[in-house]
């Protein structure tokens, strides 16, 4: 069943060691300075900067870590010039993977993501081989216990939700990026809180993981990428087995 490494994501994420909390902190206060220098401090004037404050706050960032990373952008502080690319990426087993990188090196970035991906037997694929498996979409995931379907379904969809999905640990509610916000906000004032919430990269076709030798592998490249300094956003096209499958 699809949506297996959507859930796997979001426990291992809450699950996370302090050490783990800090990289992806220190991740996000590069998205927040990047976005501020981009558009400026004021996140009702900066829907780039919304966006990143909407994940600081799913992962539990303290307000003060947000403050400092906008006072660098807005106060001179960030002398560093970022360029952003996106490495696409074919995974042991046939698995399409996308990374977002953030980075004052390219260079440097260039070796440190061949060199984990070479390790991992994948290979860099040619620009936009990869891409074209997905799209961009608004994403939010509600646990099953948060929230009662045909109520969050009504909610989700006369908001501009465009598909919404029962899986058996909640929902996946999908919206066209430029919607994700307003759907957001109508499920957010019905007092119902999301496990997950960002626009996205999500696969048109999904592949399934069943030899355990390809699973660890994939498993080690995704987890490597997203280790990786200047890695904001790992996208693969994965599908891990459920727990009640293993």
């Amino acid at each position: 069943m699809a949506g297996h490494s959507k859930w796997a994501n979001i426990k291992r994420a809450k699950g996370a060691t302090d050490a783990k909390r800090g990289k992806v902190f220190a991740k996000l206060s590069r998205e927040v300075t990047v976005a501020t220098k981009l558009g400026g401090g004021d996140p009702d004037m900066n829907p780039r900067l919304r966006m990143v404050l909407l994940k600081c706050r799913s992962a539990s960032m303290p307000k003060d870590n947000i403050d400092r990373a906008i006072q660098k952008a807005t106060g001179g502080g960030a002398d560093a010039n970022f360029d952003e690319l996106v490495y696409e990426i074919y995974a042991p087993g046939g698995v399409a993977i996308l990374a977002e990188i953030t980075t004052d090196n390219r260079n440097r970035a260039a070796a440190e993501i061949r060199s984990l991906v070479t390790k991992a037997g994948g290979s860099i694929a040619a620009q936009g081989a990869v891409s074209r498996l997905f799209q961009k979409r608004g994403q939010i995931i509600v646990a099953r216990e948060s929230a009662e379907e045909d109520m969050l379904m009504e909610v989700a969809l006369e908001a501009g939700a465009d598909d919404f999905k029962t899986e058996d640990q909640g929902y996946e509610i999908l919206t066209a990026p430029a919607d994700f916000e307003s759907v957001h906000k109508a499920i957010e004032a019905k007092g119902v809180p999301c496990e997950a919430a960002e626009v996205t990269a999500v696969a048109d076709l999904t592949v399934p993981m069943k030899d355990q030798a390809v699973i660890n592998a994939v498993s080690r490249l995704l987890e490597a990428l997203e280790d990786q300094d200047d890695v904001q956003q790992v996208f693969s096209n994965a599908e891990f087995p459920s727990e009640n499958d293993a």
